[in-house]
Order: C-alpha cells, then sequence, then structure tokens
C-alpha cells in the first residue's frame, strides 16, 4: 500500500473519529432533549443505542488506524495483526445488533412507520454481512501470514 494511500487513509480516519466526537458530545444530548415528549421506554434505549453504535464506529477506525501504521510498518503479518482484526469484528458485529435493537425498541406503537423498522433490519442485517467478510479477510490474513512464515524459514 502506498504512502499516499495510508496517508488519505488516516486524514479520513482522523476526520471521521474529530467528527464522531462532536456527534457524541453534541448531537447525541440534542437527541436526548428533542426526544423529551417521547415515552421514557422508547426515549433512553435510543439514545443509549445511538450513543454506542457510534462508540463502536470509533472502535472499528482506531483498529483501522493501528492495521495502517503495521501495514507501513511491514508487520501486519503478526500475531498483533490478528488481535485487532478480532476487535474489528466484534465492533462490526455490535454495531449490527445495535441496528436490530433499535428496530426492535421503535417497532411497537404507530409514531414509527413500519418500512422504517424494516429499514433498521435490513441494515443490522447488512452490516451483519460485512462482519462476516471481515471474517473472511481474517482468515486470508492468517493464510497470508503462515505462508511467509514458511518463506523466511526457506530463506
Amino acid at each position: 500500500m502506498g504512502s499516499v494511500t495510508t496517508t488519505l487513509l488516516r486524514l479520513v480516519l482522523a476526520g471521521g473519529l474529530a467528527g464522531s466526537l462532536v456527534v457524541q458530545a453534541v448531537l447525541v444530548p440534542l437527541l436526548a432533549a428533542d426526544l423529551d415528549d417521547v415515552d421514557a421506554a422508547v426515549r433512553w434505549p435510543v439514545v443509549a443505542i445511538v450513543f454506542l453504535g457510534i462508540v463502536t464506529i470509533q472502535v472499528a477506525m482506531v483498529c483501522v488506524w493501528r492495521l495502517v501504521t503495521m501495514v507501513r510498518r511491514d508487520t501486519v503479518f503478526s500475531d498483533a495483526a490478528f488481535r485487532l482484526v478480532d476487535v474489528l469484528i466484534g465492533a462490526i458485529a455490535a454495531a449490527a445488533v445495535l441496528a436490530l435493537a433499535l428496530g426492535v425498541v421503535l417497532a411497537p406503537g404507530e409514531d414509527v412507520a413500519p418500512g422504517v423498522v424494516l429499514l433498521l433490519g435490513g441494515l443490522g442485517v447488512l452490516v451483519a454481512g460485512v462482519a462476516l467478510t471481515v471474517l473472511v479477510m481474517r482468515a486470508l490474513l492468517a493464510q497470508a501470514t503462515a505462508m511467509r512464515t514458511e518463506l523466511e524459514a526457506v530463506i
């Protein structure tokens, strides 16, 4: 991976992290205030799910940042990379569960259209598919790491 690509990716990740911190600090409290007239049984789970969803995105961005650093240092084919990929998979899976949970919280009643609940369910399934894709990429990383170890033993 070229240095231009990694630099651009780091800029995107830094912007995403800064933006997510602003959303957590400013928009989540505003969301809670905006839902003031909504039943507390819906209001607080929605705010908590949104907050935790942002945390999962932040965890994923930090893991990608560290993996990019490992790529730049040519240490990505190591056991330390597997730990980061495992955390990344966990964060994506948690985001999928949170999307599904948001749909479950919003489903009862007539305040939210059924199409919105269906979209949240579809989003949860789509995000779960991303987690499975990263799991496949982890298996490829394991194969590449084993091949590199064998090559180093031969050389």
